[in-house]
């Protein structure tokens, strides 16, 4: 029996698709998104696209630019130097919250989903240990109990996804950023919101270090394809 979507459903499928597909890397920050290919990949008309785009637009993942059409967009260092200490900042706050107001379940899951964030570092599945990194973010965050507090961390968050592609595969720091974690985890254990935010002040420093890597490793990209479209009209 073939399945049948509603409107609101195709429209989220396409939106989480089309954000999987950037942060993956297969659209790449800087190039240019072809509508048409696109449609034929999910199977769809230019509608539905078009307003998957715009909530992408609104999130800070692609530009609609007026007459030159859809690009996937490409954040810049400034950006970057701007958003991930608001970041930490936001962070530090969320673990004085929740150190505050934690509920025993909350903790339980939160240490369980570290254990597995554990494993996939052991394993080396940087992949998984990022899931499972944002989802320890967000439940710690859901500890808080401040919904615009969640909602100004995740929006800026969602800027910083278009350089998920170019990080590196094991990241500089990633053994002291699982030390960090486990930190955090304690001291949301025990209560003390002064340490939690001192260690996520300093694992911050550790992810723009990372971020720094990745706008080289995308300034190296472009600076290739400018050189590889020289030489093709040459």
């Amino acid at each position: 029996m073939k399945r049948t979507f509603s409107r609101k459903i195709l429209h989220n499928e396409v939106v989480t698709q089309l954000s999987n597909m950037i942060v993956e890397g297969v659209l790449r920050p800087g190039s240019r998104i072809s509508e048409s290919r696109l449609c034929d990949h999910f199977g769809i008309s230019r509608t539905p696209l078009r307003e998957a785009l715009k909530v992408l637009n609104v999130e800070g993942l692609v530009l609609l630019l007026p007459n030159r059409g859809c690009w996937v967009a490409r954040i810049t260092r400034e950006e970057m130097e701007e958003i991930v200490p608001v970041l930490g900042a936001l962070t530090a706050l969320a673990g004085e919250l929740a150190c505050a107001n934690i509920r025993a379940d909350e903790l339980a899951r939160i240490r369980s989903l570290h254990m597995q964030m554990i494993d996939h570092y052991r394993s080396g599945d940087q992949q998984s240990y990022s899931a499972l990194n944002h989802d320890i973010d967000d439940a710690i965050f859901e500890a808080a109990g401040n919904k615009a507090l969640s909602e100004t961390y995740n929006k800026l968050r969602k800027r910083l996804r278009s350089l998920h592609c170019a990080t590196p595969k094991t990241p500089p720091h990633w053994a002291d950023a699982v030390r960090e974690y486990e930190e955090m985890v304690a001291a949301l254990a025990a209560g003390d919101g002064a340490r939690f935010a001192s260690v996520a002040r300093r694992h911050i420093r550790h992810t723009e270090e990372i971020m720094r890597i990745a706008l080289d490793t995308l300034d190296a990209e472009a600076v290739a394809k400018h050189l590889r479209n020289v030489e093709a009209v040459t």
